[in-house]
């Protein structure tokens, strides 16, 4: 693991920020596309970035029928099935609530990955951050519960599945995805996912009849797409060649502060439910990681006394 630079910082901020500010342009974008439009649009453009970037890279692509099984799978869990509840969600919710609720999602892989991965372990620090952030969630979709046929908690009940989703494919991508380099995992995610996405928009949607996109939600597309998806998945993927995975997962904190400073660009409210919560869920997810990183400590302590006794 690298030394975090000041180009790591940057690119880890850059990738904050996108995909904080993303739940922004989806708000922008539904008001004028339907869901699968967008969304096949938003996939389209991000891999084609890819594509170029691989070509130029000259990368090498899998081999043998069972990794583009497991990269097909990665494709729904990670990037279809999300991306159809964050987006249809975004219809009845807001933006800054949408990624409020987004950043539970390394609550679910500390739930998921000890049931799968034989180096991951239960530990209280994960216990009482699961504990917190799930308070967190409580607190701001409590406004809600009062009516349990509101649309609003349909979709924020949609933002949570997404996030099981994106937690289901981290420990999948662990789990089955070895021995290649970032780049293509990210290309044939987002590749097998425009080919899914798009089949169901021209067969649902009827986009080239029926949808009359304003200009802003062309523009919506077209940062998803390059930004939000193609040049995102290259920061991310940098990042996380150089910190590894629960490091590069503190990207999570960003998303609802972006969130909600974009979210009130377009008059989204800034609610104490929503303040509380997010504390919450960040608070959660730093005792989560406060685990190894304590550990690290106790065991460079422990060296260090080692070393002065045999001194």
């Amino acid at each position: 693991m690298q030394r975090a630079g000041p180009t790591t910082w940057i690119l880890f901020l850059a990738l904050g920020f996108l995909w904080g500010s993303s739940y922004f342009w989806i708000k922008i974008g539904v008001e004028t596309l339907p869901p699968l439009t967008l969304i096949a649009g938003r996939l389209l453009l991000g891999g084609a970035f890819l594509a170029t970037v691989v070509a130029l890279a000259r990368e090498r692509l899998p081999r043998g029928a069972r990794m583009y099984g497991h990269l097909l799978v990665m494709s729904v869990v990670n990037i279809v099935l999300p991306f159809i509840l964050i987006t249809v969600g975004e219809q009845t919710i807001d933006s800054a609530l949408a990624s409020i609720l987004n950043a539970t999602v390394p609550l679910t892989v500390i739930v998921l990955a000890p049931l799968f991965l034989p180096d991951e372990r239960i530990t209280m620090p994960r216990v009482a951050g699961l504990a917190v952030g799930f308070a967190g969630v409580i607190v701001l979709v409590a406004p809600d519960l009062v009516n349990l046929s509101d649309a609003d908690l349909t979709g924020e009940l949609m933002m949570l599945g997404s996030s099981l989703c994106y937690g289901v494919g981290n420990v999948y991508a662990k789990r089955n995805v070895h021995g290649l380099r970032p780049m293509i995992p990210a290309l044939f995610q987002v590749a097998f996912a425009a080919l899914i996405i798009t089949l169901l928009a021209l067969v649902i949607d009827q986009p080239f009849s029926r949808v009359h996109p304003e200009p802003e939600a062309i523009v919506a597309v077209v940062w998803l797409g390059i930004l939000g998806s193609g040049f995102a998945y290259l920061c991310y993927f940098t990042i996380l060649q150089r910190w590894g995975a629960t490091r590069t997962s503190m990207v999570a904190y960003l998303l609802p502060l972006v969130g909600i400073l974009m979210g009130t660009l377009i008059g989204e409210p800034v609610t104490l439910y929503r303040v509380t919560g997010t504390l919450l869920i960040i608070a959660g997810i730093a005792l989560v990681n406060s685990g190894p990183t304590l550990r690290r400590l106790l065991d460079r302590r422990a060296d260090e006394a080692a070393r002065a006794r045999a001194a």
